[in-house]
């Protein structure tokens, strides 16, 4: 092989390496900027649930939502936040609720049941209310001091 054809195939190598590297080090920072992105809208989508679980636990607090209902509510915003969160002690009592209550119908299937089966489940649900009332106010007391310690709190 000659010299020139060594060189210039070393010449080529090297050109190719270093646009791959080149190309390597475009992939690696568009990594980070969507992995910063994500993070971001993981940090913004934590901030609007904890936002809107504290006004669901203050509305539950001044009896201007329905103990299932809020109940309700504030279980799928701990379960979007982490959910284990439904496992722990202070805040069982929503997950109880949910678990009682998910059978009962709701909107269009509560409007098509019969008058004297909606009046089964309305007595059902404020049973229920009724059994879980001050264990779900003392969860939604919890929901606010969860919320002040955030994130540390989280685990």
């Amino acid at each position: 092989m000659s010299t020139t054809l060594a060189l210039t195939l070393l010449g080529l190598a090297v050109a190719i390496i270093v646009g791959l590297g080149a190309y390597a080090y475009t992939l690696w920072k568009e990594v980070r900027k969507r992995k910063a992105f994500r993070e971001e809208e993981l940090q913004r989508a934590h901030r609007n649930c904890l936002e809107n679980l504290e006004i669901v636990a203050a509305a539950l607090a001044q009896d201007q939502v329905d103990i299932t209902e809020g109940s309700w509510r504030c279980k799928v915003l701990l379960e979007i936040l982490d959910e284990r969160l439904t496992e722990r002690p202070d805040f069982q009592a929503f997950d109880e609720v949910h678990r009682r209550t998910r059978h009962l119908h709701t909107h269009s299937a509560r409007k098509a049941l019969s008058p004297r089966d909606r009046m089964r489940e309305d007595r059902e649900r404020l049973a229920v209310e009724e059994e879980f009332r001050e264990p779900v106010l003392k969860a939604a007391a919890a929901v606010v001091e969860f919320r002040r310690g955030w994130p540390g709190s989280l685990h």
